[in-house]
């Protein structure tokens, strides 16, 4: 069966809100939907500066626990795996005492010293890679982003992103709005997330874009594959997405300090041999791994998402978890034409509901 064709156009019962300030759109920065994979930008800037000198005193909250743990706890804008390179490199010290192993507790009343050295520059190049490309003009250009692709630079990702690729597709015709790190980015899904992403080709598209992401009125519509059979035909999650108390590569569901989200989905098909179902999700907002935080907190994980997939298993060898951004729908920037993109299914995405049962 050919899935592409199934259910083309699916209803969701939903409203919109009515904030059309393109100046607040901005204020947010990087709008996001499924965001990039546990990247995080504070570890690369645009300019390089002098080593800085950080110290702090152990208290009762943080005693017995790794100095890896507790460095991410106090510099949280860094990644864990960063602050362990640092502490590899021998630029954290534990009573004056330079320490080199991650796993070394500290007690109550240490002082710690850390020394974080100057960012990385990054010279970002363009790239010949193939975009696949579902809609452009002047203004726009809308792609159907592959597995295993960043968006942008970030730690780990150098080269091969979709800016490399942009970059060498449109030349200097894209917004600079987000930096030279991030141009004509406008927002990002996930690195295992195929489908449409828009590129904002200047920086008047890229504010147009941008307010019609914060009044959630572009239409983000996904297909997933997830665990168990979903019995409704309909339904919404809602509730807030933050980052998680303990872990911090991770987002967890209403948690202080989170961010309202709401997520609609229809069932598309059951598998009921494979006790797994076929869903289409409608973003009403765009959160941190919304779809899957969301889908995972009412007991039904993306197939192949090693995050939250809580305990779930299955002999199906996927890289990464099985969602699709598959409809995009926008006013134009300059015409104010509705647009829609649909993205073809990937091959394995399609391979596996002709499998499943």
């Amino acid at each position: 069966m050919n899935y592409d064709t199934l259910n083309d156009s699916i209803e969701f019962n939903i409203g919109t809100s009515t904030d059309s300030s393109e100046d607040a759109a901005l204020h947010e920065g990087l709008l996001e939907d499924e965001i990039l994979d546990d990247q995080d930008d504070a570890d690369i800037v645009e300019k390089s500066g002098p080593e800085k000198l950080f110290t702090a005193i152990i208290d009762e909250k943080l005693s017995g626990k790794r100095i890896d743990k507790v460095l991410s706890l106090l510099f949280p804008e860094h990644s864990r795996s960063y602050l362990k390179s640092i502490i590899v490199d021998g630029k954290v010290k534990i009573n004056d005492k330079t320490v080199s192993k991650a796993s070394i507790a500290v007690s109550l009343g240490d002082k710690i010293e850390l020394v974080v050295p100057p960012p990385r520059e990054l010279d970002i190049k363009p790239e010949n890679i193939p975009l696949d490309i579902l809609y452009e003009d002047s203004d726009v250009l809308v792609v159907n982003k592959p597995k295993d692709m960043v968006v942008h630079p970030a730690a780990g990702h150098y080269e091969g992103t979709l800016v490399n690729a942009v970059m060498y597709h449109c030349g200097d015709n894209l917004s600079g709005i987000n930096g030279v790190m991030r141009p004509g980015i406008v927002h990002r899904i996930d690195k295992d997330t195929t489908g449409s992403i828009i590129i904002c080709k200047n920086d008047n598209a890229h504010r147009k874009i941008a307010a019609q992401l914060k009044e959630h009125s572009i239409k983000r519509e996904y297909v997933a594959i997830v665990y168990g059979i979903i019995e409704e035909d309909e339904g919404t999650v809602e509730g807030t997405i933050g980052r998680h108390p303990t872990d911090r590569k991770k987002m967890a569901i209403n948690v202080p300090g989170g961010k309202s989200a709401v997520t609609h989905y229809k069932v598309i098909k059951r598998f009921y041999e494979s006790k797994m179902t076929y869903v289409a999700c409608r973003l009403e907002t765009g959160r941190t791994h919304q779809i899957r935080v969301h889908m995972s907190s009412i007991g039904h994980p993306l197939l192949g998402d090693e995050v939250y997939k809580g305990g779930r298993k299955t002999n199906i060898k996927l890289n990464g978890q099985c969602l699709h951004a598959r409809i995009l729908g926008f006013i134009h920037p300059t015409t104010g034409e509705y647009i829609e993109t649909m993205a073809p299914l990937p091959e394995y995405f399609e391979h596996l509901l002709n499998t499943l049962k």
